[in-house]
């Protein structure tokens, strides 16, 4: 009998890579939306905090007071909710949330801790596609100036982003030195990085990493000399190693491997980001198969050529960094499937 599809959770090599962040550091805050269950895990057996887009995620967490919240088109009753709830750390991308967070600030007892996003320059053929977020340099500039006084605002800083996968195409030091105003630096108490540190895929190489990491510690001893904090941002370096993908094979015909899960409801991240997950014990040296979802779709691949040493009917495949955006649909009645978390 062939077993279901699973995902496999290893709690060791979870906190492996978060050690490796948060030697990089200041704080480590954990892309919630990348895995849900990795976010719990982390809760449980770090310090990290967490950057969260919706109420009812911020009630999955024990502690509100870790979770970075990111508005989008809110109001005073949502404000006020996230407050109840004991959020006090907010990320805003636009002058209508950042006004409606001053607002319900200005006239209560209560401190929070406020980000603003910085829109940079994408150093990409694929930025077309993406939607940007955040303010433009100008308005920061502008903005900090005027928040620096407020006495509702405990701590201040800017936040940015580069996309996943992306982040080997710049120098993030000198893209923030040229971007912020020489006065600004010293209004500043938080500057949150974000992510998008990659990790390896069949059609991605991590051997950029050491350049990456360069890089960031070259922006935190330059934020360290001038007293600011430095948050690192990730969810795909966190969430994607430490999780596998296990399915096993339906069938086999004309070098074809049809296997009994989907990119539908096991790796949406194929579509999203176009990332190609490895496979245990490939090699070029082998017959070549292209690995299909048990779906209809001719899109429904999960590898279009991969070098496998005699697969049978019935054996299992498993995929390696499996863990970012396991998201699923219920497309031609999938199911969600299971993880199991592991030592």
């Amino acid at each position: 009998m062939i077993k279901p599809p699973l995902f496999k959770l290893s709690r060791k090599k979870l906190q492996k890579q978060f050690d490796q962040l948060s030697q990089l550091a200041d704080v480590v805050s954990y892309s919630a939306k990348t895995n849900y269950i990795v976010a719990s895990i982390l809760e449980g057996m770090t310090s990290c905090d967490f950057s969260v887009h919706s109420i009812d995620v911020v009630k999955q967490f024990s502690d509100c007071k870790r979770v970075w919240y990111f508005a989008q088109g809110w109001d005073e009753t949502k404000i006020q909710k996230l407050i109840e709830l004991g959020v006090d750390k907010f990320v805003v991308d636009n002058k209508p949330d950042l006004e409606k967070i001053k607002n319900y600030v200005s006239d209560k007892p209560i401190k929070i801790n406020l980000l603003l996003r910085m829109r940079l320059k994408e150093h990409t053929i694929h930025t077309g596609k993406y939607y940007a977020y955040g303010f433009p340099s100008n308005d920061i500039n502008t903005l900090i100036p005027t928040l620096k006084k407020l006495e509702q605002i405990n701590k201040l800083g800017i936040h940015f982003h580069r996309k996943t996968q992306n982040v080997s195409e710049w120098s993030l030091k000198k893209e923030l030195v040229d971007t912020l105003d020489s006065g600004l630096w010293s209004m500043l108490d938080v500057v949150n990085i974000g992510g998008g540190i990659p990790v390896q895929y069949k059609n991605f190489q991590s051997n950029v990493l050491p350049n990456i990491f360069e890089q960031v510690k070259e922006l935190k001893t330059l934020l360290t000399e001038k007293k600011i904090k430095m948050i690192v941002e990730c969810g795909r370096f966190l969430a994607a190693p430490c999780i596998t993908l296990e399915v096993g094979i339906l069938n086999i015909y004309d070098n074809n491997i049809i296997v009994n899960a989907s990119v539908y409801n096991a790796s949406m991240d194929t579509f999203i980001a176009n990332t190609r997950l490895e496979i245990e014990g490939e090699d070029d040296s082998y017959d070549n198969y292209t690995v299909k979802g048990m779906t209809p779709c001719s899109l429904d691949i999960f590898r279009y050529k991969v070098g496998l040493n005699k697969p049978k009917k019935g054996e299992v495949l498993t995929f390696l960094n499996a863990g970012a955006y396991t998201f699923s649909t219920d497309f031609c009645g999938l199911k969600k499937i299971k993880t199991i978390v592991q030592k």
